[in-house]
């Protein structure tokens, strides 16, 4: 699952003095009771651009330029240190601490890749693995960075698909799943997709240590242009997928699924007017394993639901303008908006007028090791 687990007194006493000192004494008080703090990239009315380090009551803690738009959060728990993916086809992944104590350092897409915005730490810290684009070949690839080597890029392995998006670290520590969009595309071209009309989405789980191809899933051909994007994983241990349209916008086809080790991927049935309201696209999934749910989010169509993981069944439902960032938060969510809302399960209820918040949240809870 997306949380990541460090000790509050570890984050504070490698926050230190200084990090303290920059804070109000209510947020540096709303620090030390938080269960969790959460990290996001954001996009300022002005034109700037970073990511940001809030409370539990959605207080900004701590901020970090960035070059241009992010997207998604890695966190290593065993360094403590952050890396923020620019958003496609970024060439810039910005690694830095929440205290503010180390310059930041930018790792750069060699030749020939671009980022897709997403990427995971071996449990070791000692790697990180970022989804990445081969454009030249129409190919997805997983670039290999050593941690404890100033991130320097020491290989690659494929992705078994196109357009690779987001990728989680399975329980057994080895097993990557790769959400594979099947959609083409080209820096040359900026975001246009290129192959609407024989895209191929696929689910893969590949071996981090060899590369080696352990699945692969494709969905039905009648559904070859749902791209399979965001994914989350429960506390059984099931990974739940978020899915985009490309087809014609008066179909309505299912937009989340589940995957279990295995097994053919599985679409969720959900009540039509919950399903018509994310018109087509889903931004965001992200598992509660406390609360035993699942919640999707879709800026596209102001939504945000929540799903029991076990049956399946959709509990509850919320309309927010431009929702998309998500983590849990207690027994509920926190999410964010790009209207510049933070809306947490905790009681959190702020508006920030000057962020856009971007499409992505990671949750940094108190506990001591990564979650399971």
């Amino acid at each position: 699952m997306r949380t990541a687990l460090i000790d509050r007194r570890d984050f504070l006493r490698a926050a230190g003095a200084g990090f303290a000192a920059a804070m109000a004494p209510r947020a540096w008080a709303e620090t030390l009771a938080a269960d969790a703090v959460f990290a996001t990239a954001f996009v300022k009315r002005d034109g700037g651009f970073g990511a940001a380090v809030l409370s539990e009551a959605g207080r900004i803690l701590h901020t970090v330029d960035l070059p241009d738009r992010g997207h998604d959060v890695a966190f290593d728990p065993v360094s403590k240190r952050s890396v923020v993916f620019a958003r496609q086809p970024g060439t810039f992944a910005v690694v830095f601490d929440h205290a503010g104590r180390e310059k930041p350092l930018t790792i750069a897409s060699i030749a020939g890749r671009h980022f897709f915005g997403h990427g995971v730490f071996s449990p070791d810290g000692a790697l990180l693995y970022a989804t990445e684009n081969d454009f030249d070949n129409a190919a997805g690839v997983v670039g290999v960075y050593d941690a404890k080597a100033k991130f320097n890029r020491i290989g690659e392995f494929p992705t078994y698909g196109m357009g690779p998006h987001e990728l989680l670290l399975l329980g057994d520590g080895r097993t990557l799943a790769i959400a594979n969009g099947g959609i083409e595309t080209h820096p040359d071209f900026g975001r246009a997709e290129l192959n609407i009309a024989t895209m191929k989405p696929s689910y893969t789980l590949v071996d981090r240590v060899t590369g080696d191809l352990i699945e692969k899933h494709e969905l039905p051909p009648a559904l070859h242009q749902l791209s399979i994007r965001h994914m989350d994983r429960d506390q059984a241990g099931v990974v739940w997928f978020g899915c985009q349209y490309r087809g014609p916008a008066t179909d309505c086809p299912a937009l989340v699924g589940r995957a279990a080790r295995g097994k053919e991927l599985e679409l969720l049935e959900m009540p039509q007017d919950v399903l018509s309201g994310f018109r087509n696209y889903i931004g965001s999934v992200a598992a509660n394993p406390a609360a035993g749910t699942v919640a999707v989010t879709s800026p596209e169509g102001n939504s945000l639901a929540v799903i029991d993981a076990a049956s399946g069944r959709v509990v509850a439902t919320r309309s927010l303008v431009e929702v998309c960032g998500l983590a849990p938060d207690n027994a509920g969510f926190m999410a964010t908006t790009g209207a510049g809302e933070i809306v947490g399960g905790a009681g959190a209820q702020r508006s920030e007028p000057d962020y856009v918040w971007d499409n992505h949240m990671l949750r940094i809870a108190a506990g001591g090791s990564k979650a399971a």
